[in-house]
């Protein structure tokens, strides 16, 4: 049977993401500090963050840029992330976000999907943009370069023009507001339509679980490119007033001392930076005492570490679950809940309902009853922040978002007699590299093409420290002399940093099914069995 949240529905307002979050604006939150740049401490407070906005989507309005447009937005976590990302928004255009990572062919493939009109990129990344936009046809009149390049608009030149931002009217219930691209359950990315109303919904479907307060300083490393970032940490820290301190990459003396400097209180992490503040010696010689919350998602995190971190530093650690598709949070461990185990990903947010359903034979899993748990199924689920679809991909939306508006998660879950879910395993293929999403037949079609190469698997495997890393199962052509470095030199040279293969094992033959599909049980058996390297 299905299960709805345990908390009360609240009220999602029918509104534009800019219209919710700065519709309202108090005039004493205006002179808040929206956004500060961990680098240069550079402040941008609320008033001007709002003025920046405006002026942006005037300038792209002035540009022809609006409704039913899509503009490319590729960046780092800096202040400037911000304006140029609702600035999209607020001229009615839709802002489809790419991995900082990227390589140029990356880049073109997300651009040429996406249908993108423009593109807004920083300088240390314009190289690649440059190349992926001449690609595409972008002119270089819409490539704009934040930090400024001769021959591209700058951000100062866009707020400078104080074009006035255009009046427009659309449906915040169908009207996109975000492509994030997303491997979904397995395959290539797909763009993940998600409309307004959806993202509005998340802010306020999490905002009562989170503890999110005006007084808050929260450090920004985790990418407001991905879903994760833009939800969880840049729209509901504005909803909240609160303070975002950001930085452009993790390295984790920067983020010592952003946190100690800065007097963060909230931090969002991915587990393998829980690693390093339960284990690394470093984190002694910071004062980390201003944390009051770690919250810790995009992949699972384990009760043990997780209970390091929190008595180490002395504050709370809560994980929530998600994905793309979802806008992206579906279920949380409360800020104010100390009962429920870390190892799970806590009860469904409030508007949602799940059901957990037997992959095998479609049928819906028992509800458990007094101290039981339910017996383990695919977790689906059905709420108004569910996207729309894929983009031009019909087949696809199909198989992954039913008829009754159910999102088939692809990860098998229970459920306890409170409502608190745990993710248990994988039915999906995707790896999840620190966060990252790695989908397995993109790696293999690129194996396939070394002249050495005769057949090849990828599955996820964890490495040292527990994370799941790429790990290639090769098979050699006849008297190759290849070897597993050559390997991963091959890959590491055509894909983005998080796409590598970090393990290679060789083998006689990859197992697959009668009707070709890889047998990934037969490989992990094969990778259980392996001899440690």
């Amino acid at each position: 049977m299905s299960f709805h949240s345990p908390f009360p529905d609240v009220e999602i307002p029918a509104l534009s993401v800019y219209d919710f979050l700065f519709g309202s604006m108090a005039e004493a939150d205006l002179e808040r500090p929206a956004l500060v740049d961990g680098t240069s401490g550079d402040v941008v407070d609320y008033r001007t963050l709002v003025g920046q906005i405006q002026g942006v989507a005037g300038a792209l309005a002035a540009r022809g840029v609006g409704v039913g447009d899509v503009v490319g937005l590729l960046s780092p976590n800096i202040p400037a992330f911000a304006p140029v990302f609702h600035g999209i928004l607020r001229a009615g255009a839709t802002a489809t976000t790419i991995n900082a990572l990227y390589t140029a062919q990356d880049i073109v493939k997300q651009l040429e999907d996406s249908k993108a009109k423009a593109l807004v990129v920083v300088s240390p990344l314009l190289p690649q943009a440059k190349e992926a936009a001449a690609e595409v046809g972008i002119p270089d009149e819409l490539l704009i370069v934040l930090d400024g390049a001769e021959g591209h608009p700058s951000l100062r030149d866009l707020l400078v023009e104080q074009a006035p931002a255009p009046e427009v009217t659309f449906d915040p219930a169908t009207h996109l507001a975000v492509l994030p691209y997303s491997s979904g359950t397995t395959g290539r990315p797909k763009g993940v339509m998600l409309t307004h109303r959806n993202l509005v919904a998340n802010v306020c479907q999490i905002f009562p679980r989170m503890g999110l307060g005006a007084d808050d300083k929260i450090l920004a490393v985790l990418p407001f490119f991905h879903i994760y970032g833009m939800t969880v940490l840049l729209n509901a820290a504005l909803y909240a007033r609160a303070s975002l301190v950001t930085m452009p990459k993790f390295d984790l003396v920067e983020f010592l001392e952003n946190v100690a400097k800065y007097k963060c209180t909230y931090v969002y992490i991915a587990p393998p930076v829980a690693v390093a503040l339960a284990k690394h010696p470093l984190v002694d010689k910071y004062d980390l005492s201003s944390v009051h919350t770690i919250f810790s998602g995009a992949a699972p995190l384990d009760r043990v570490l997780g209970g390091a971190v929190a008595e180490r530093l002395g504050c709370k650690v809560r994980q929530g679950y998600g994905m793309s598709e979802m806008s992206p949070v579906s279920h949380a461990i409360p800020f104010d809940d100390d009962d429920t185990p870390l190892d799970s990903v806590g009860p469904t947010i409030a508007n949602m309902e799940c059901k957990i359903v037997d992959p095998a034979t479609g049928a819906e899993v028992e509800y458990p009853t007094g101290e039981g748990v339910s017996e383990p199924g695919e977790l689906w689920c059905t709420g108004p922040n569910i996207m729309a679809g894929y983009l031009g991909n019909p087949q696809a939306t199909a198989d992954t978002l039913d008829s009754d508006g159910y999102l088939h998660t692809g990860d098998i879950a229970t459920v306890d007699a409170n409502g608190v879910v745990t993710i248990v395993d994988r039915l999906k293929e995707l790896i999840k590299y620190k966060g990252y999403q790695v989908p397995p037949a993109e790696l293999e079609a690129l194996l396939l093409t070394h002249p050495q190469i005769a057949d090849a698997a990828v599955i996820g495997v964890l490495d040292d420290e527990g994370e799941e890393v790429p790990k290639a199962f090769v098979v050699r052509q006849p008297d190759s002399g290849l070897s597993e470095d050559d390997v991963m030199a091959f890959v590491a040279e055509r894909v983005s940093p998080h796409k590598k293969v970090r393990k290679v094992q060789f083998i006689d033959v990859v197992p697959k099914s009668s009707a070709g599909k890889i047998l990934r049980k037969d490989l992990r058996s094969a990778e259980s069995a392996a001899p440690a390297s």
